[in-house]
């Protein structure tokens, strides 16, 4: 996943030195040598993610990330402080100024990848949300302006994963007067044996369990829908390297090194329950205003025209993400005969179950909408051909494999789908060229047999 970082720094060596190591993981990056012109290219650039100084003459950096927080239109971009101070006070003041991370200089590789790709997933995904958020604008929903909304820590829940009773305690001692509830779970049979996980803001899990592996429960809470989008933050040995990357690889949010510094601990903290948070709020929002107006009564899947929409705003001149897009467009095979053979009220009960399969297996930043009938599509941001040609013939196996069971039949029955693949590129730049070779993908499976996945262009056929 790539992305377009910002340098801020007044040593001309250090602003090389990030470049380089960026560059080197094929980030876009862009320079400023001070606060004034790293807030002039913030606003006119809007960079993915921003890596600022602290120590900078004129304005340093903790009043250039309060005034970037501060801006409605860029207070949305993550910003990693870098700084040569040492003392955890000076580090936690960062977070506070509205940083979501930090870094201390000398920079090594590891910790800097890490943090920025980390930021960048999360950017992705509250830019998917912000970006639903503007689609329902359309529809006439409220104003979307809502990276300032106060975020509070009242009736926060953390999950503390960790087996050694001193540290726990130690750990519980920081947090318990400052970010509300924390629970204690020993994983005494090796799992997490807490009820209910969905209610919590935040889990906080060692790696250095004694029954059991960190980093399988931190798989496992990843790969379960109602903890999918809870952030990680994870205990780690300092230079502990291997179990690092694999963590973040995982999708693990955040990390805090031993020995554990109390105020890093809990500005941490404080910094996942409110992206946490926002991403609820943003979520709720989405939902509440919008359910009805965009949403398919049969399917619950976006509408035609909430797609149709959405489309034009990634294809909108404000956007420059839409150049790794991909669109599935899907079709039930036969499904007249199925109206015909069962009734209109059993093929509605075939709709239902096809969008709920389709839609737990595609990721939360995908969206699937229903197109019209028994047409589907579903749109893919941040993807390749090769990956969105997997997805699609995960989503065909996922139809066919398992029969259908309807009302009016008193055997399951077999139900099969054709798909179509496009995806961007220079010459399918537009909504209505990516639906037309969608389009030309799905007739092309139809017509060779059906219950096929087809791709068109430069994708082969799977």
């Amino acid at each position: 996943m790539t992305a377009r970082v910002l340098v801020v720094d007044d040593v001309l060596h250090n602003v090389k030195l990030l470049e380089a190591k960026l560059r080197s993981e094929y980030f876009d990056v862009l320079t400023a040598m001070n606060g004034l012109d790293a807030l002039e290219i913030i606003e006119k650039e809007q960079p993915d993610i921003i890596l600022l100084d602290v120590m900078m003459p004129g304005m340093d950096g903790f009043e250039v990330c309060r005034r970037v927080k501060q801006n409605p239109a860029v207070a949305h971009i993550p910003i990693i402080m870098v700084t040569a101070l040492d003392q955890p006070k000076d580090r936690v003041m960062g977070l506070e100024a509205g940083a979501d991370d930090f870094l201390t200089k000398p920079i090594q590789d590891l910790p800097l990848f890490a943090r920025v790709k980390s930021l960048v997933r999360l950017k992705v995904l509250m830019d998917e949300l912000r970006m639903r958020n503007s689609t329902g604008a359309a529809f006439g929903g409220v104003g979307t302006n809502d990276n300032n909304t106060p975020i509070k820590f009242d009736g926060s829940k953390i999950l503390l994963i960790e087996d050694y009773e001193r540290v726990a305690n130690r750990i519980i001692s920081y947090l318990e007067n400052t970010v509300g509830t924390i629970d204690l779970d020993t994983v005494n049979d090796g799992k997490i044996e807490t009820q209910n996980l969905e209610q919590y803001d935040l889990f906080i899990i060692s790696l250095s369990l004694r029954e059991a592996d960190g980093l399988r429960l931190c798989s496992s809470l990843r790969s379960t829908e109602v903890t999918r989008h809870t952030p990680i933050l994870v205990l780690i040995d300092d230079g502990d390297n291997k179990n690092l990357i694999q963590a973040m690889e995982l999708g693990v949010t955040d990390y805090v090194t031993r020995p554990i510094d109390g105020n890093e601990l809990v500005a941490r903290v404080k910094s996942q329950i409110r992206h946490k948070r926002y991403a609820d709020y943003l979520r709720g929002k989405m939902k509440k205003n919008m359910e009805m107006a965009v949403t398919d009564a049969v399917t619950n899947l976006y509408n035609r025209h909430f797609l149709d929409t959405h489309l034009e705003n990634i294809f909108s001149a404000a956007n420059e993400k839409q150049t790794n897009v991909s669109l599935l467009m899907l079709d039930i095979d036969h499904f007249k005969k199925i109206n015909d053979t069962y009734g209109h009220a059993s093929g509605d009960e075939v709709l239902e179950e096809f969008s709920k399969r389709i839609s737990s297996n595609i990721r939360s930043i995908d969206l699937a909408a229903r197109y019209g009938g028994e047409e589907f599509v579903v749109v893919m941001p941040e993807t390749d051909a090769g990956f969105a040609l997997f997805i699609a013939e995960r989503l065909r196996k996922t139809i066919s494999d398992e029969p259908f069971r309807i009302s009016g039949s008193d055997q399951p029955i077999t139900v099969t789908v054709s798909i179509g693949v496009s995806i961007v590129s220079e010459s399918c730049n537009t909504k209505e060229k990516l639906f037309a070779e969608a389009d030309k993908g799905l007739y092309k499976a139809k017509e060779t047999g059906r219950n096929k996945v087809c791709g068109i262009s430069c994708l082969d056929e799977v």
